[in-house]
């Protein structure tokens, strides 16, 4: 299946159903569950904030990307240089009615979940690096191949530059998806206050 996913890079029109395919994908991940453990309140809130996740890919980055025709799975990638994501940006991208969007509770978890995030990423990635910041695809249509396809054009283009690639996962199941394309496990543990079980990544370049 992987041979046959065509993979292009997100258009604007794109971005309302790339955000509702990633919320339909990360409904049930662990991370998102400790944010909004109600599961009747959880998925307009994600499809929003994911919405605003593929805008900012797509204006500052414009590394989103998805396979062809009919938007089944979305790879959102920060360029070196990229990360930290810039506050000036996140404003323009939306982020400033989170606490709105999501809630009071859901945003408080949700910035503690991001600030330990974070510090790990300055902690473990090394100063120039490709990020993937998210990676989803339809339920229905997982373990097609449609994520390794859509991992391939930014993985390539580190290899060729001599790149690390970094990602964090509190998703056990995505493990060795990750660690199929070369992702090695750096660090791993719950984050505070009862946040979920995660696992930051790193891939060495290869050729």
């Amino acid at each position: 299946m992987t041979s046959e996913t065509k993979v292009e890079r997100l258009t604007r029109p794109q971005i309302k159903e790339a955000g509702q395919v990633l919320g339909q994908a990360f409904y049930d991940d662990p991370a998102v569950i400790y944010v909004e453990p109600d599961d009747g309140k959880r998925l307009r809130p994600l499809t929003w904030f994911m919405g605003t996740a593929v805008r900012y890919g797509h204006v500052y980055g414009n590394e989103v990307f998805v396979n062809a025709k009919e938007v089944q799975g979305v790879a959102i990638w920060l360029p070196p240089g990229g990360y930290p994501l810039g506050l000036a940006r996140m404003i323009r991208a939306g982020i400033l009615l989170a606490p709105q969007k999501l809630g009071l509770g859901p945003f408080v978890r949700f910035t503690r979940l991001m600030n330990w995030a974070e510090h790990l990423h300055k902690q473990n990635a090394p100063p120039q690096h490709w990020y993937l910041q998210w990676l989803g695809v339809d339920p229905p249509r997982q373990g097609q191949g449609i994520g390794s396809a859509l991992m391939q054009p930014v993985l390539a283009r580190a290899d060729a530059a001599g790149l690390a690639c970094y990602l964090e996962t509190a998703n056990a199941r995505t493990l060795p998806l990750y660690q199929r394309h070369g992702f090695e496990v750096v660090t791993e543990g719950d984050a505070p206050k009862g946040g979920p079980h995660t696992w930051t990544m790193l891939r060495a370049p290869r050729g």
